[in-house]
């Protein structure tokens, strides 16, 4: 008798035995276990709304699946969520997986109701042509096209031009000004339709893995850290963090870290994958989708986390890839290593095709394995562990 968990709103069923299965139109592709309300959860965060500033219902998301297996889970006055687990009086160690992704934002409706909007994050203007869209208000989601003029109508100087966002306006079928307005606001948050589309080989692709995926690793390593430490109590205080705000300056890991004054911090976030066509290995390296967490190192992350997290990789089999930045990472980890007097800061990255659009792709195997290194650092870690670099 067989066991599936789906409906009619999932790409992915998750059968309860030894292997889940994904099922696109034409494949089935079997791929080692993740925990099913572990899947389950990830695959709702994607299409979940959160753009930059408005991560409240994502936030309750997260609240909802991780209180069971916290000691004390909170939100802080700038909306990040701090869960915490171990010792009270053991080093703080912060997980910061940030939860905001790109969107965009209502500027003006005209008097024939035709939305415009402004951009939250780093857009390519070019992705948001005929994209199916979403206008998320308070009377609830407001489903919207996004366009410009037809080919048909555009002037030989308009084809050769790079289209501008004040070229583009978004369409929800109302007749006038009046019957979008008694719906939509100026201020109200838009994404890209929200969906994770399932590919072969444990890929799966859709908008919001950057930093989705991220978050869902820390969140997802608290939980396994405590199923692994079992009857023991960790050692450490770990706070897995749903950062907010990284996509706008790496706000809410600077105020997060304002609160818990880490010890070690590890931020986790995604980085370019090289495995396609026209990236080129030279400069990013070679980072590959399923070939396991990529540890970065650098002068933004302390020798000694990379070093154990390289070490934990290989004790307990986990695949794991090497990264170089040898500049202030764009990402969580800058402001982590600068708060206070220092943090000693590590960077876990997930590997990510096609960042900042609707077609973002990772691997399921590597988020399992992101977190399954985070749990077994938080595991390991105690007072006696030592991060101040060798001199």
């Amino acid at each position: 008798m067989s066991c599936d968990r789906s409906d009619s709103h999932s790409a992915v069923a998750v059968p309860c035995r030894a292997t889940r299965v994904l099922r696109s139109n034409k494949h089935r592709h079997s791929i080692p276990v993740m925990q099913d309300s572990a899947l389950k959860f990830f695959e709702q965060a994607i299409q979940t709304p959160s753009p930059s500033g408005y991560e409240e219902r994502i936030q309750k998301l997260i609240h909802q699946y991780i209180t069971p297996h916290a000691d004390r889970v909170r939100i802080d006055v700038h909306g990040n969520l701090i869960a915490e687990s171990g010792a009270s009086d053991g080093p703080s160690l912060m997980y910061a997986g940030h939860c905001d992704q790109i969107g965009m934002l209502v500027s003006y409706i005209d008097e024939n109701g035709f939305v415009y909007a402004q951009t939250i994050g780093g857009w390519d203007p070019q992705q948001l042509i005929g994209q199916a869209m979403s206008i998320w208000t308070d009377h609830g989601q407001v489903p919207a096209v996004i366009s410009r003029k037809p080919i048909h109508l555009l002037t030989p100087d308009e084809r050769t031009k790079v289209v501008g966002l004040d070229e583009m306006w978004l369409d929800v079928g109302a007749t006038s000004g009046k019957q979008a307005a008694d719906l939509i606001r100026v201020g109200d948050p838009i994404t890209l339709d929200l969906q994770m589309r399932p590919l072969m080989n444990s890929v799966v692709s859709g908008p919001g893995m950057d930093n989705k995926s991220g978050m869902w690793t820390v969140i997802e390593a608290l939980r396994r850290a405590k199923l692994i430490s079992g009857a023991n109590p960790l050692a450490c205080r770990l706070h897995s963090v749903s950062t907010v705000q990284e996509e706008i300056g790496l706000r809410g890991a600077k105020t997060a870290a304002g609160g818990i004054n880490p010890a070690v911090a590890i931020a986790v976030d995604v980085t370019h994958a090289s495995d396609c066509p026209t990236i080129d290995k030279n400069k990013q390296g070679d980072i590959r989708l399923g070939g396991g967490p990529v540890i970065f190192r650098g002068p933004n992350i302390n020798p000694k986390v990379a070093a154990r997290l390289v070490e934990l990789a290989e004790a307990n089999k986990i695949p794991y890839q090497m990264a170089a930045i040898g500049r202030a990472t764009p990402n969580d980890a800058n402001v982590l290593q600068l708060h206070g007097a220092g943090v000693a800061t590590g960077l876990v990255a997930i590997p990510n095709r096609y960042m900042h659009s609707a077609v973002e792709a990772i691997s399921l195997d590597d988020i399992d394995h992101v977190a399954e290194l985070l749990a077994h650092f938080a595991v390991t870690l105690t007072a006696a562990d030592d991060f101040t670099p060798n001199v």
